[in-house]
Parts: structure tokens; C-alpha cells; sequence
């Protein structure tokens, strides 16, 4: 691997379900298509997967295993990108301090750092469904922080796109913000999940919804999927693991 081309490591947030686990799987592969694309004529690239919670191993661990890959294949750089959409306690506080402990027992010769996390990417809104010419009420639903200011890119989003904020963890939630919106008239609603990928969450998210298409017959609910491993998703996670110092978040280096 030439210096120049780091190893990256995606990192999500880890769940039981393994349709999460195998969607980072297919993005890794879309980030090395789109690396080989930019590098051609280049080494493979090394990109590779991780899970914050619920792996068989802590998140230093795999950095630390796939910073020996990096350092077998000649790299001197391993890039942590959070695949987390708000900056909560995990991007903040958990891997920051994950990654201290690796980098405290990884070699010298490997320059460990950590990207902007998904969500601060300013084109994100991009891979949200468009509006439709005709007027329709619409309501992202995010997870939620209870971390200060951490929803406030939600907020920021939705009123970006010309929706309303509502959230699975905590109020406002989406039947209320569904009520509210029946309530001032609106007879179709597009429900838009700010997650990244299917899993446990979004089927309960489409049970709720057929559960409100019950309760306001008069209303239309549409659900869109969550963002899902594609191309242009891959690119945006390209840009985090490339982009300048102080765009966006600034990159922490060691």
C-alpha cells in the first residue's frame, strides 16, 4: 500500500441484528471501488469494518488489528470514520477514548486518526427522497441524543428539507408529530427515517406507521428506507476520510 493511501476503518454502532453489520460490509466495498476509481493503477485499498457495541471484540482491538494489516501492507495511516449520524455520547466521548487506547499500544510507525462523523457532511440531505411538486407534510425521524445540542442537526435538517423533527428515543415522537400534522389539515405525510441502514428499528418504525394509517384513515403515510448502502453514500464517506482540516468537524489526529 503507498503511503499516500491510508487504510480506513468504518466504524457503526453495533447491533443484534446482522442486516446492519453485512450493509457496512457493502459500503466498505463501495468506499474500495471508489478508492480503486480515484487511485487507478493503485495498490488495493484496505477498508475494513468495526462495531462500537456488541462485537465479539472492544472497537481498540480492531483498530489495532487492522492497523497491523495497514503496516503489513506498507500504510502509515488508519482512519477511524463514525458511521454515526449525530454527534452523541458515542462520537464524542466512546471512540475518541477507544482509539486513545489503541493508538497508546499501537506502533509508532502508524498514524491513527479520526474523521468527521457521517452526519456532518453538509451534502447529506442530498441522499434524503426529494419533495414532490405537489405540497405534502413530511417528518424526519431520527433516533435522538440526550446529549446538549445534539439534535440540532436534525432540527437544522428538517427545516433544510421542509420537514418537521421527530424521534424514536424521545419526544417528540412520530405519532405525535403525525397527530399534529393530521390535526392542521395534511392528507398525505412522507416519513423519512434518518437512519442508515434496515435493521430492528426501521421494522418497528413500519409498524407504527401502518398502526397510524389505522388510526387517521383519512391521511396518507408514506415510509421511505433508511439511507442503505450505496454508491453515493460511499463517496460521502470518502469525503469525510479526505476532506481539509477544518471542514466540518476537524479531523483529531495523534
Amino acid at each position: 500500500m503507498p503511503a499516500h493511501l491510508p487504510a480506513y476503518l468504518l466504524v457503526t454502532h453495533g447491533s443484534r441484528d446482522p442486516r446492519p453489520h453485512a450493509e457496512a460490509g457493502v459500503l466498505a466495498h463501495q468506499v474500495a471501488a471508489e478508492l480503486r476509481r480515484r487511485e487507478a493503477g493503485g495498490l488495493p485499498p484496505l477498508v475494513e469494518t468495526a462495531a462500537l457495541e456488541l462485537s465479539p471484540q472492544p472497537l481498540h482491538q480492531r483498530i489495532l488489528q487492522v492497523a497491523t494489516q495497514a503496516l503489513t501492507l506498507g500504510g502509515d495511516r488508519l482512519v477511524i470514520i463514525p458511521l454515526f449520524l449525530l454527534p452523541g455520547v458515542h462520537v464524542m466521548e466512546d471512540i475518541p477514548a477507544e482509539v486513545a487506547i489503541a493508538r497508546q499500544q499501537a506502533s509508532p510507525r502508524l498514524s491513527i486518526e479520526i474523521a468527521p462523523h457521517l452526519g456532518s457532511h453538509p451534502r447529506l440531505a442530498n441522499l434524503l427522497p426529494a419533495p414532490n411538486s405537489e405540497p405534502v407534510a413530511r417528518i424526519l425521524l431520527a433516533h435522538g441524543s440526550r446529549r446538549p445540542g445534539g439534535n440540532a442537526p436534525v432540527e437544522a435538517l428538517a427545516q433544510q428539507i421542509g420537514a418537521i423533527a421527530a424521534y424514536w428515543a424521545l419526544p417528540p415522537g412520530l405519532a405525535d408529530q403525525a397527530a399534529r400534522l393530521v390535526a392542521q389539515g395534511a392528507q398525505q405525510v412522507d416519513i423519512l427515517p434518518f437512519f442508515l441502514f434496515p435493521g430492528g428499528i426501521t421494522e418497528a418504525i413500519a409498524q407504527d406507521v401502518r398502526d397510524l394509517s389505522t388510526q387517521f384513515p383519512t391521511c396518507q403515510f408514506r415510509l421511505y428506507p433508511p439511507f442503505g448502502a450505496t454508491p453515493q453514500l460511499a463517496a460521502l464517506v470518502l469525503d469525510l476520510a479526505t476532506c481539509p482540516l477544518g471542514w466540518g468537524e476537524a479531523r483529531r489526529s495523534g
